[in-house]
């Protein structure tokens, strides 16, 4: 087992949710989308099986699905009204999650993950801003990447802790994907936004004190796979192409003993005591268990913020850290899904700080 004594760990992990719970009004809005009575009937089967009790939102009571709200006027918005209200909202949901953190004094750096969302200045700037960091401090934003972007930012905040003597990085991701529905009677679209929800999280990183050690990064791209999970801007917003497909696929390259190797370290998957496996969506996690032969509790973070959040994009596998951070494991891994059909990752586990 890796000494998790030096290096770059996460110290502290915070998240935030809007405060409006849409599940239940989109379930009752997507049925009414969806014509074709078997679709509906579908739907409904489906969204019962998801694991998903609670998904919240930004844009308000119902996440603006009753009558004259922002799905509901006849014509669905456009991408530049959609991301006014990215700009708005966005930045709040940020700081809300920033402030619940123990100490975000002397940041030196900061990494911000946001993928639902464009404006500039950018919203690392905007965080910055907010918060009063000084202007030399470094700052790099992470876009587009999908879900797997959580992770990226996370590695990317230990890279710079370790390059840095006396770095403490202000890591930051913020989605907004309710921003991002379509009012199309399309069965597989409806299915796949059923899934997400807006969230916020963030952490600090720094190579002193007590956290999650970040160990060995992990990258893998499923070949021919690129158009299992697609998110393309057009002009009613970000459109999100998820295939029934991904979760055989995944399943199908984790059991690889390559890959499988490489994620657990050679060792035995029994061997891993936290598993902080991106929250995309029941099946999801039921892929990566079976994969491995896990019992059922190994994912029950992952489970759990599924289930009181939904999916948000690359803020969901902090969620997930944030519960694992409580029981201070000694050897875990980061797992998290999105467009390629790729995955990204690191190894962790629980440093007390000490000196090698």
């Amino acid at each position: 087992m890796p000494s998790y004594n030096s290096g770059a760990r996460i110290n502290a992990v915070a998240s935030a949710c809007p405060s409006h719970d849409v599940e239940a009004t989109y379930r009752r809005w997507a049925e009414e989308i969806l014509t074709d009575e078997r679709d509906a009937k579908l739907f409904a089967r489906m969204a019962e099986r998801s694991g998903i009790e609670h998904r919240w939102s930004v844009l308000g009571k119902a996440a603006d699905l009753t009558p004259g709200g922002f799905y509901t006027s006849g014509v669905s918005p456009t991408t530049a009204q959609r991301m006014a209200i990215y700009a708005r909202e966005a930045p709040p949901l940020a700081l809300e999650a920033i402030r619940k953190l123990p100490d975000f004094e002397g940041i030196t750096h900061l990494v911000v993950a946001s993928c639902t969302g464009f404006t500039a200045p950018g919203i690392d700037q905007i965080i910055a801003r907010e918060l009063g960091l000084p202007g030399n401090v470094e700052r790099t934003l992470i876009g587009f990447m999908g879900c797997y972007a959580g992770a990226t930012a996370l590695r990317t905040a230990g890279h710079l802790a370790n390059a840095n003597p006396g770095a403490k990085v202000l890591v930051v991701t913020v989605e907004l994907c309710s921003l991002h529905l379509q009012a199309k009677a399309n069965l597989e679209a409806t299915l796949a936004m059923a899934q997400f929800s807006d969230g916020a999280a963030a952490a600090i990183v720094s190579c002193e004190g007590p956290g999650l050690a970040i160990g060995e990064g992990l990258s893998a791209t499923i070949e021919e796979s690129s158009d299992l999970i697609t998110w393309t801007i057009g002009d009613t917003g970000f459109l999100m192409n998820l295939s029934g497909e991904v979760p055989r696929r995944l399943s199908q390259a984790m059991a690889d003993p390559a890959l499988a190797g490489r994620i657990v370290n050679g060792g035995s998957a029994a061997e891993i005591d936290a598993w902080a496996v991106h929250p995309g969506g029941a099946s999801i996690l039921d892929a990566v268990e079976r994969a491995f032969h896990l019992p059922e509790t190994a994912l029950a973070e992952s489970r759990a913020v599924l289930r009181n959040c939904g999916n948000m994009s690359s803020a969901a596998v902090m969620f997930v850290l944030e519960r694992i951070m409580r029981r201070k494991p000694e050897r875990g891994v980061a797992l998290a899904f999105g467009p390629g059909l790729a995955m990204e990752g690191f190894r962790f586990g629980w440093t007390d700080g000490d000196a090698v």
